[in-house]
């Protein structure tokens, strides 16, 4: 490739490709530690980003393991709980008491909570480039990656940067480890979700997550639509509104997923101020959720993948964020203790710990996330959930635990002795 000639720009002991909430959380443990990091992201920040906004408790742990304030006058919107909406019940779950998880989420656009992260990652020491466009690995003659190639500027000009271990942390394309051979797997969950914001000052400081089931058609209320909606408010007077659809439904992939936002919208009360455009705040933006580590293995050849690159959505839930920013810690560990040791077999076997541990924390949990993602995929027996297990309070604590995956893990009570039961009998996927 005429790549192998263009100069070499930097040195580093880790390159991080990414700067969302995965690369972050991964460049700042690591500089934490005492790391050199490279954090490359080929757009300019403050930038746009399609999510729900919303974080629940697991993903407010690592942000405090950030050191980041998410206190009210700190900017953040915190909430108590869940409220859920179907089979004709409204009910409002407060999160779970824990050890192990503080008991409150928070919501945040991208826009903002992305820039956060990145800056916290400088402070810590990482030197993050913007503008930077990784095309691909640097391959020594062993196949194994020693940098990035990437396209930086207004010029797109060719540089390479140099380090003996690389993180994938580019999201649901992963471009990254595609080029290293590692292809997405079709037998496991993949979701996609819309989102609009709309002014709405009647619902924009609600201090809950709220999350609706069952989702009826404007034109039809008898019809149910599919997939499963939410409507988070920010705070600022304005409110987060999507749909997700799971890859089991049969309208996955043949629906136009931006008017079933609409028509469901339409059956929302006048006064939220989401049935009309004129309240709308920008346009109606999707993504998809790769869910249920679909790429594996998440470390090969001196690349580690973190977060979406690696598939580390919840299938329960379709979060994230935290687990991007949860694997990323554990890179920045691995990392560590694996660049202490010599290249060779002996630093790769301490990089082999990574997708070992990754297995142990979700492997099973994830399993049983792919169960629920089939069962729910079926109209018929979603209808039949939520009009039998709505109207139980404490079975919905228990199914809130587990969705949103919030016990501790040793001692508990006795859901939390449950869930983590069942994702120990699971096979790990």
């Amino acid at each position: 490739m005429h790549e192998q000639h263009t100069p070499v720009a930097d040195e580093a002991d880790v390159i991080v490709v990414g700067a969302g909430p995965g690369g972050s959380a991964t460049a700042y443990h690591m500089a934490r530690h005492g790391l050199r990091v490279l954090l490359l992201e080929k757009t300019e920040f403050p930038r746009e980003k399609v999510c729900g906004d919303g974080l629940t408790p697991r993903a407010t742990r690592q942000l405090i393991r950030m050191g980041i304030d998410t206190s009210e006058k700190a900017g953040w919107l915190q909430n108590k709980g869940l409220r859920v909406i179907g089979g004709g019940v409204r009910l409002e779950l407060d999160w779970p008491e824990l050890a192990s998880f503080p008991s409150y989420g928070l919501v945040r656009t991208r826009l903002d909570f992305d820039d956060m992260l990145a800056k916290r990652a400088a402070e810590a020491g990482a030197v993050l480039l913007t503008n930077v466009n990784v095309t691909g690995p640097v391959l020594d003659d062993d196949g194994h990656a020693i940098g990035v190639f990437a396209k930086v500027g207004p010029g797109k000009e060719s540089v390479q940067y140099r380090a003996p271990l690389v993180v994938a942390a580019d999201g649901v394309s992963g471009k990254l480890p595609l080029a290293m051979g590692l292809t997405k797997r079709d037998d496991r969950p993949l979701g996609v979700a819309v989102r609009r914001y709309y002014h709405s000052p009647v619902r924009a400081d609600d201090d809950y997550l709220e999350s609706w089931l069952e989702l009826r058609s404007a034109q039809d209320r008898n019809v149910l639509l599919p997939g499963y909606g939410w409507i988070f408010g920010m705070g600022d007077g304005r409110v987060n509104v999507g749909l997700g659809i799971l890859n089991s439904s049969d309208a996955f992939g043949k629906t136009n997923y931006r008017a079933l936002l609409t028509d469901w919208l339409g059956t929302t009360p006048a006064e939220w101020g989401m049935r009309d455009e004129t309240n709308a705040d920008g346009p109606i933006l999707g993504a998809a959720l790769p869910m249920g580590f679909n790429r594996v293995p998440h470390y090969t050849r001196g690349v580690l993948l973190v977060g979406d690159s690696g598939g580390m959505v919840n299938p329960m839930n379709g979060e994230g964020i935290a687990y991007a920013m949860e694997s990323g810690e554990l890179a920045a560990e691995v990392a560590v203790q694996a660049l202490a040791r010599p290249a060779g077999a002996d630093r790769e076997r301490a990089l082999q710990a990574y997708p070992a541990e990754l297995k142990i924390r979700f492997g099973g949990y994830y399993r049983l996330g792919g169960v629920f993602v089939k069962l729910i995929g079926k109209p018929e027996i979603m209808r039949i959930a939520t009009k039998h297990g709505m109207p139980h309070p404490t079975l919905m604590r228990f199914v809130l635990k587990l969705l949103a995956n919030l016990t501790d893990p040793r001692g508990g009570d006795a859901m939390d002795r449950v869930i983590n039961g069942l994702t120990k009998v699971a096979p790990a996927v």
